[in-house]
């Protein structure tokens, strides 16, 4: 049986917001474009690039114009300077050209993409196609289609999220991961970093998953700081600044450490905490709909459910000083698990797909660390995502704002509800597996009307009426 081995850095990866789908995947499809051209782009006389289904609908709404531009100029989504972007865009727009490498290409944005509301391709509902002009009228052209998490598909392929490695563990399902830990006596994390190490050495292991905890807290630290009105005509204004102001009784400190130090000395009366893990998730969605830098876990639209019950877990569960791995591993490979056997795109599944899956990571992770049992934890990742089945997506604008920003603070507290149903239980008393929710899931997805999947065609997009200005 050939399985899919999966990464945790292909599940939790450092870009740009406000969508993995819609923003994510086209820059990292731009980016892969402009690579196989190689020596001819120097000769490109002219890029278009065609977008088609979802990423058409709302591809406005989620930047994902925005982000083909970036891709095709070169700038890497996991390292280019957030606050630099609207410099970038204003160029491309006024010169009406593009930089690959180090050729200057005719490309006007209001013409040169096109968004093609009307046609669907039949592989994926997220498709775009780029096409390079040469002399003479020859071109070449690549069709990409963003399948969710940040990952892409290139026509002709069968997948680009699965390595060509054989795995000491391999895990296609929740029973073979269960099977690994009682045949092993592992926990969960121990398997998942077993695993890992075919990739990478421990050292590497540990300061990527550093990094990604490190870009989390940076998010929620910048989340509750930074005041104003999100992008793109809604008008929301950010909550996140104004409900920890609140909680502490003066602004956040500016100094992170200092402001995770002061939240550890919190009340931990139910009330408070809550207000805390809602105010984390609000941070976090605030900056991935403001073009902030997140961690797409599994997706940018779900990218506060994670974060929040991580530092629920370290400022109010008492932690120890290497607990942040076997959280991270942990989730992660729950997440693989909804990938290999649904999917964590909204567009094929809805937000069950994006918060559900995040809200069954972070239940699994929080119960890893509190002391849970792999069986337990798989529990309560089934109880997260059981609760969230059927979850459409229904972005009004095609904004990822309202409902998104509050689903994250939704699915952050049901994921740790979940986890502490789960400890209060015994396993074999569990009705429902993880892979049957897993199935489930997949098969409420695929009866769900397209009109509930990230289309803005239903739901509360379907019911309000917005004119939007340009973001």
């Amino acid at each position: 049986m050939q399985h899919q081995s999966l990464s945790v850095f292909d599940m939790f990866k450092i870009g740009v917001g406000p969508s993995s789908s819609h923003t994510m995947g086209p820059w990292r499809a731009a980016l892969q474009f402009v690579d196989q051209l190689g020596p001819n782009r120097a000769a490109v006389q002219r890029i278009v690039v065609d977008l088609y289904g979802s990423l058409a609908k709302t591809g406005k709404g989620h930047g994902t114009d925005v982000a083909v531009q970036l891709g095709l100029c070169g700038h890497d989504p996991t390292t280019i300077n957030v606050d630099s972007t609207d410099r970038y865009l204003r160029q491309i727009a006024a010169d009406r050209t593009i930089r690959l490498g180090q050729t200057d290409v005719a490309f006007d944005p209001t013409a040169d993409i096109r968004f093609h509301f009307d046609q669907q391709l039949p592989q994926h509902p997220n498709a775009m196609r780029f096409t390079a002009w040469f002399a003479e009228g020859e071109q070449t052209e690549a069709i990409f289609f963003s399948v969710g998490g940040g990952f892409i598909v290139q026509e002709g392929e069968q997948s680009s999220t699965s390595h060509s490695v054989d795995l000491p563990f391999p895990i296609d399902r929740a029973d073979d991961l269960l099977g690994h830990c009682e045949r092993q006596s592992l926990r969960i994390s121990e398997v998942v970093m077993q695993n890992e190490r075919t990739w990478r050495d421990d050292t590497a292991i540990r300061d990527g998953l550093a990094a990604i905890r490190e870009t989390m807290l940076d998010c929620i630290h910048r989340g509750c700081m930074t005041e104003g009105i999100l992008p793109g005509g809604l008008n929301v204004r950010r909550r996140a600044p104004t409900a920890a102001r609140r909680l502490l009784g003066h602004a956040c400190p500016p100094d992170r450490q200092q402001w995770i130090a002061t939240l550890g000395q919190q009340p931990r009366d139910f009330q408070s905490v809550m207000d805390w893990v809602s105010c984390f998730a609000l941070a976090v969605n605030e900056e991935n709909a403001a073009f902030g830098r997140v961690v797409t876990a599994p997706t940018n639209g779900a990218a506060g459910v994670m974060p929040a019950v991580l530092l629920y877990f370290e400022c109010f569960c008492d932690s120890d000083d290497d607990w942040f791995a076997d959280f991270l591993l942990t989730a992660a490979e729950i997440g693989c698990i909804f990938k290999k056997g649904a999917t964590i795109s909204a567009a094929m599944g809805g937000c069950q797909a994006e918060i559900g899956v995040s809200s069954a990571m972070a239940a699994a992770a929080l119960t890893e660390c509190l002391g849970g049992s792999p069986r337990q934890a798989t529990m309560a990742a089934e109880i997260a995502m059981e609760h969230h089945l059927g979850m459409t997506c229904d972005p009004i604008g095609g904004l990822v704002q309202i409902p998104c920003i509050e689903r994250n603070a939704f699915g952050a507290i049901k994921a740790i509800t979940a986890s502490q149903i789960a400890l209060g239980r015994d396993p074999d008393d569990a009705r429902v597996s993880l892979d049957a929710v897993v199935r489930t899931m997949w098969e409420t997805a695929q009866d769900m009307n397209s009109k509930y999947k990230e289309t803005s065609e239903g739901g509360l997009a379907g019911q309000i009426s917005v004119n939007l200005s340009e973001c």
